[in-house]
């Protein structure tokens, strides 16, 4: 039998090979170009038609976004814009709006003479969006005329229709998400909020309105002060030892650079840049030009005003420097080339320099002119330097225990039998009780358990050296094997478990506990987050039981839904009992409705290791929340007002976020 014989024996033939169609492939497989279908992929539609408008902006032309969530769920996005094009395409002999509007890869974005920096990279965008609408409308005002076309799933449903005269420009552009692909389609307000505000902050002077039609609810960002405010913004919850932002500002190269940057009383470093408004969290050749030229700028002004004294041993690095400091850098790059796991590296060697050189000059020269701010800097980075040393000298010692007792793992976890960190699994778990069950229930070949004794140590308020002397953060670091911190004394090669699962009860005193060590996470081994190691567990809060039928439920909405499945059953019931009633309020409380008994879990202790096994720990059946540095600025910002020290913030946050409280997604 000849190869081609034996291929289509098998069914893979040249009849096997299917192309996908223009926005066919994006409805095939719609993470791949929007994330994921959940809710981070349903906000990320808004992201994309919000960036069109922004990429207007940059380029002149636009200076009003309004976002508007509709009462029927849809969303609206109407710019002041020079509105797309609507004439015949020059090379598809059809309307261009329908060909941006339809087809991948089509967009101004290409061409620099149109824009010369924009975010959208790819022309995906807003195709993509209509790809996985039921429905879109776009309206263009251009030229005095008003253009309309309407879609389906990424098809047109009408010709581009002149509907007609407008004093006005722009794009306005309505759209309901698939209820095919989303399986939750409610918009939430303070995701929408967040990337909005974010983009008024990177973009001063337009102005941008958020308004929720369900609930009457609506906020307007504009921001005369740009990055100075963001700052502001950020470092609110925090005491400043500077009275103003410094704020730097200059153009090279066609490449223009923004930089605001003060020093708060913390002891970690938060700098937070952008590229064409895309926040590149994995850092790049813009921020190692920035951080160069602080390191460089500080130590020739210490020296040269004898700041440290002569014959010192105590040596100021670049990470002393940047103790306490919270930095906002954006440039905007002509033709931007990323790299990194996840895209938001960037790459462009030229930029370093260019960002190294304008901040350099303008940083020394106010150094020069704040001759009282430049000497606080320096006396915090002495400080800084000073714990450094104590924190390498409690490594050390804690490295030579643990050679004398010939221990590098901590006694209380559980290893797993495969040494493969692609393959395993590490459980940082509340408690000796839900420890003890996790540990029965798991799989031992590529689950770690780690039982927690009591809340860690909270980080934020606390310098490294006395961090390291706390025996859970001490298990922790030592069992997941990369370090702590940043540079040296972190390396992610040393990685023992591919995913690290956070799993905590469902009630306060487990929330209080999640949030602690998402706190160490994002303070002291970010490099995990950023390279999706982090999880949090999701166990149930609910078992729902009907003759002998069970299920499980890990929210109220989903407990709502089951009750309703379960009494259309026909499942005998008698031996179960009736009752009308409600859900139990306190710990496995269990209450009959309908023949249905309802038994709410307060804790993982409660659960058996079989109940624990197949509701959060099974691979097959589990939900993992991975944990995301998708909004840095803001995560830094939530983290300082619930760990922090000012009680006011804290209160307006919780009493703002009850209802969000289940499914809270740092």
């Amino acid at each position: 039998m000849t190869k081609e014989q034996a291929a289509a024996a098998k069914g893979y033939s040249e009849h096997s090979i299917r192309v996908l169609e223009g926005l066919e492939a994006v409805r095939k497989r719609p993470a791949m170009y929007i994330g994921d279908v959940g809710l981070r992929g349903l906000h990320h539609l808004v992201n994309e038609v919000v960036d069109n408008a922004i990429d207007e902006a940059l380029a002149g032309f636009c200076d009003t976004i309004r976002v508007v969530i509709n009462k029927d769920g849809s969303v609206t996005v109407d710019d002041n814009g020079r509105g797309i094009p609507t004439g015949p395409h020059p090379v598809k002999k059809v309307s261009t709006l329908q060909v941006v509007m339809c087809m991948l890869h089509a967009g101004g974005k290409f061409d620099k003479q149109t824009y010369k920096v924009s975010g959208g990279l790819h022309g995906v965008g807003v195709s993509v969006v209509n790809a996985l609408s039921e429905w879109m409308t776009v309206e263009v005002h251009r030229e005095g005329r008003v253009f309309l076309q309407r879609y389906s799933r990424g098809f047109p449903t009408t010709e581009v229709q002149e509907t007609g005269k407008t004093k006005r420009t722009g794009t306005i552009v309505t759209f309901m998400p698939d209820g095919e692909v989303f399986k939750q389609r409610d918009f939430r307000f303070d995701m929408l909020e967040e990337r909005l505000r974010e983009l008024a902050y990177l973009n001063k002077g337009i102005t941008i309105t958020l308004r929720d039609e369900r609930e009457n609810e609506q906020v307007v960002f504009h921001f005369k002060g740009g990055l100075r405010d963001f700052v502001r913004y950020i470092d609110a919850n925090r005491n400043s030892l500077l009275k103003e932002p410094i704020v730097i500002e200059g153009e090279r190269d066609n490449t223009p650079v923004e930089l605001a940057m003060q020093y708060n009383d913390s002891y970690t470093e938060n700098i937070y840049a952008y590229v064409n408004n895309i926040n590149t969290h994995e850092g790049g050749t813009h921020v190692v030009g920035f951080k160069t030229a602080l390191t460089r700028s500080l130590n020739n002004y210490a020296y040269k005003n004898n700041l440290i004294k002569e014959g010192s041993k105590l040596t100021i690095s670049g990470d002393d420097f940047r103790e306490g400091l919270t930095a906002v850098l954006s440039v905007k790059v002509p033709d931007p080339q990323f790299e990194g796991q996840t895209k938001t590296k960037l790459g462009n060697s030229e930029t370093k320099s260019i960002v190294e050189t304008i901040v350099g000059e303008q940083l020394s020269l106010y150094l020069e002119q704040n001759p009282g701010v430049a000497r606080r800097i320096i006396e915090k980075a002495l400080r800084a330097a000073e714990a450094r040393e104590a924190a390498r000298k409690a490594r050390d010692l804690t490295r030579r225990k643990n050679a004398l007792e010939s221990l590098s793992l901590p006694g209380k976890l559980a290893d797993c039998s495969i040494t493969d960190p692609e393959h395993c699994e590490l459980y940082l778990v509340e408690g000796d009780s839900a420890g003890g069950s996790a540990k029965q229930g798991r799989d031992r070949r590529f689950q770690a358990i780690l039982p927690l004794k009591g809340k860690i140590l909270n980080v934020e308020k606390a310098r490294l050296h006395k961090i390291l002397e706390n025996e859970e953060i001490n298990a922790i670091v030592s069992a997941i094997g990369v370090g702590i911190g940043s540079g040296d004394e972190f390396d992610l090669s040393g990685l023992r478990y591919g995913k690290i699962i956070i799993m905590t009860d469902a009630d306060v005193d487990g929330s209080h506990i999640r949030t602690l060590l998402l706190t160490f996470f994002f303070r002291y081994m970010k490099d995990l987050i950023d390279a999706g190691r982090v999880f949090i567990a999701q166990p149930p809060l609910y078992k729902l039981k009907k003759g002998r039928i069970e299920r499980y439920a890990y929210d109220d909405e989903e407990r709502d839904e089951i009750i309703k499945v379960l009494r259309s059953s026909r499942e005998d019931v008698s031996s179960a009992g009736t009752g009308a009633g409600e859900t139990g309020e306190e710990s496995g409380a269990s209450l009959k409705t309908d023949g249905i008994v309802i038994s709410r879990f307060k804790g993982l202790g409660e659960m058996n290791p079989d109940q624990l096994w197949q509701t959060t720990m099974n691979p097959e059946t589990r939900t993992l929340l991975r944990v995301t540095m998708e909004n840095a600025a803001e995560a830094d910002r939530l983290f300082t007002i619930l760990m922090g020290d000012a009680v006011e913030p804290r209160r307006q946050f919780i009493e703002k976020n009850a209802r969000y409280v289940r499914n809270l997604d740092i």
